[in-house]
């Protein structure tokens, strides 16, 4: 059995491949900058949904003890692994109530990692009126 060496097959050499890796590389790294601030927006849905939700149950625990709780427990909320604590975590934000009496309270949501890279944290605040603000921005 005689094996034919000799027949070319039309391919792309490694330099043309490298060369198309390498531009679109550079594309990449031009429309990165551009889409950091959509990023950034996408994740602090999760902020203000988790915050809306805390605004629920207080106001459930409200309507049942008359006052509001310091304690997320209690209320019922469970905070989702955090992704700078566990490999499966999927929360990029820490949520707590920082005040609670009778009649009011407040509850923060942090985030856990620096979405743009440039060494700020944000942080997003409600209260009992659901007044949802963004005390740092990010």
């Amino acid at each position: 059995m005689k094996i034919n060496t000799s027949k070319k097959f039309n391919a792309y050499t490694l330099t043309e491949i490298l060369i198309v890796l390498a531009i679109i590389g550079i594309l990449i790294l031009l429309a990165l900058p551009n889409l950091m601030p959509l990023i950034t927006k996408a994740k602090t849905t999760e902020a203000k949904m988790q915050l809306e939700h805390v605004a629920k149950l207080e106001q459930t625990y409200f309507y049942e003890h008359s006052k509001y709780s310091t304690d997320l427990l209690e209320i019922g909320f469970i905070q989702e692994k955090l992704t700078s604590d566990a490999k499966d975590g999927k929360a990029n934000y820490k949520i707590e109530i920082t005040a609670a009496t009778n009649n009011t309270f407040t509850a923060k949501a942090t985030a856990v990692a620096d979405f743009d890279g440039d060494g700020t944290y944000n942080v997003w605040q409600i209260d009992q009126d659901k007044n949802l603000k963004e005390i740092v921005a990010d």
